[in-house]
């Protein structure tokens, strides 16, 4: 009867949580204008950490958003009569965002092309671009002057854009996977991997006023890309049927083309600037940027602690109802074998599917499916939980079974129930059995919550990716980045093997030493 109770509590509690904790949600109040943006690709949008210049404060962060697409973004709201609010968003999560509601519109130098109209409408055009290379000064390929000339170049493009598939009309170029972003994109033309990468003009003048070893090849006529409006002009994305759509063509035809033309020349001027590349760059990195490092190790550290404490209250609940004896009357025996089925389920489906797919699928898919507008922190936490919990209930049932036989039996012999010998006499054992497993679970979580980019959570690798594309250090902010996921992971190790050595008790510890201190009376 009162393991029944308890199965029935924590059914209860299990199914509370998944049904109440995705309506803590934050709607978008009709008074603002929603857009989303990568914040990384200047000149068209960046991060920065004040707000001159115009900037916006990016939604649930303290840096800001600057660049085109940032001024036109003001100038729509400002149309429309509503508070414009910058969201910060992966470009693979762009259009999931707006399609699930979080967001009301995107401005990201995003093309209105027939695969993507078929999921989003789009305005009329912001900005009129065109196609470019962009190669090392000091490589082969910097005096190119035609398509022909980067034959046997390794060639990459954004992942989703025309900018990749454009790469078809070089006849012997080496065809990269694409890139998530332009960082990405940036990181691996230094570093060699690549000899260049297709970009739209703006981005080219930007990304070679900022670094002084990259250089922009124009290709003009018959000697460059073949492309049709839809493929370089750049709209704003809204949703299907969107009522404000046509107000915003609307606030784009107000704008003329020398204002258009004045604002992404402000946004050349104003767009961060390569960073200092002397000795000092590990100081100066912290002094810059110490603040966002520091949120960002905060979000990471919060979400891994916190995921891996309730995994483990998840798979020690699981470990203890997969091994109730199926015994009993026949109802009992059929309940506990649906329930086994049931977590077994959640277990394989958990540990069989990677993380970030997850993630992409609570955050986004609720809301498209259920309209469960989530926020990204209670998202990540939860996803996160869940994905622990699958791994550690096999761990925990691996250390309850550990346990010798014999001492259930002599439980039972007493007359205790499964639950009092669970919890007084087998738990003690299979925790501390089972401890070395979860504290490489919390390591593996500090580094597997670098996958939450997906949704766009401001943890650790994130903000790196933030600061790698504002100070163009790639190499240096990735080695801090790394240095402090060591520094992370290292001390949590020695911290928990400590608590491993307290659980254990002293190593000299002598179970006859009460007789020992007895002494034998002598004869009188």
């Amino acid at each position: 009867m009162h393991q029944r109770r308890n199965l029935l509590i924590f059914l209860g509690m299990l199914f509370f949580t998944l049904l109440t904790v995705p309506t803590v949600t934050s709607h978008a109040a009709d008074e603002t204008f929603k857009v989303g943006m990568e914040a990384g690709y200047p000149p068209f949008n960046w991060t920065q950490n004040d707000a001159s210049n115009g900037a916006v404060k990016i939604q649930g962060t303290s840096t800001y958003a600057g660049g085109y697409d940032v001024q036109m973004a003001k100038k729509v709201a400002k149309s429309l009569g509503k508070k414009l609010v910058i969201v910060k968003t992966e470009w693979d999560g762009l259009s999931p965002a707006l399609t699930s509601g979080k967001i009301d519109a995107i401005i990201a130098g995003m093309s209105p092309t027939p695969q993507r109209r078929k999921a989003i409408d789009f305005t009329d055009t912001y900005y009129k671009s065109q196609l470019v290379v962009i190669v090392r000064k000091d490589g082969k390929f910097t005096n190119a002057k035609s398509l022909k000339d980067f034959k046997n170049a390794k060639l990459t493009g954004q992942l989703n854009t025309f900018h990749y598939t454009a790469l078809d009309q070089i006849k012997g170029a080496i065809k990269e996977p694409a890139m998530k972003d332009f960082p990405s994109m940036r990181v691996a033309l230094e570093s060699g991997t690549i000899d260049g990468y297709v970009s739209e003009k703006p981005e080219g003048i930007s990304v070679t006023n900022a670094d002084p070893n990259v250089k922009m090849i124009e290709l003009k006529g018959n000697n460059g890309f073949k492309t049709n409006p839809e493929d370089t002009d750049l709209a704003i994305g809204v949703r299907k049927g969107d009522a404000d759509k046509l107000k915003i063509d609307h606030a784009l035809a107000k704008i003329s083309q020398s204002q258009r033309d004045d604002l992404m020349d402000q946004a050349v001027a104003q767009q961060p600037q390569s960073g200092n590349k002397q000795e000092n760059w590990f100081i100066a990195i912290f002094q810059q940027y110490g603040g966002m490092l520091l949120r960002g190790t905060g979000v990471t550290l919060l979400i891994s602690m916190v995921g891996t404490i309730v995994g483990f209250m998840i798979g020690l609940l699981i470990g203890i109802l997969r091994t109730i004896p199926k015994t009993g009357s026949v109802l009992r025996r059929t309940c506990l074998k649906v329930v086994d089925w049931l977590l077994s389920v959640y277990i394989e489906v958990f540990r069989g599917t990677p993380m970030i797919v997850q993630a992409a699928v609570l955050y986004y898919g609720a809301a498209q499916a259920f309209g469960w507008n989530m926020d990204r922190l209670v998202a990540a936490l939860l996803i996160v939980s869940i994905n622990t919990g699958a791994y550690l209930a096999e761990i925990m049932r691996g250390g309850i079974m550990s346990v010798d036989d014999g001492q259930f039996e002599a439980a039972h012999a007493l007359g205790m129930t499964h639950l009092q010998t669970m919890f007084k006499i087998i738990l003690p054992q299979a925790i501390r059995n089972s401890l070395p497993a979860v504290t490489n679970e919390f390591v593996i979580n500090i580094k597997d919550t670098s996958v939450l980019s997906i949704i766009s959570v401001s943890e650790l690798f994130f903000s790196g990716s933030t600061i790698a594309g504002q100070n163009f250090q790639f190499f240096h902010t990735y080695l801090v980045i790394c240095l402090i996921y060591l520094v992370l992971t290292f001390t949590i190790t020695r911290i928990l093997r400590f608590v491993e050595r307290k659980m254990d008790g002293p190593q000299n510890y002598n179970l006859m030493a009460n007789q020992d201190q007895v002494t034998t009376p002598t004869a009188s």
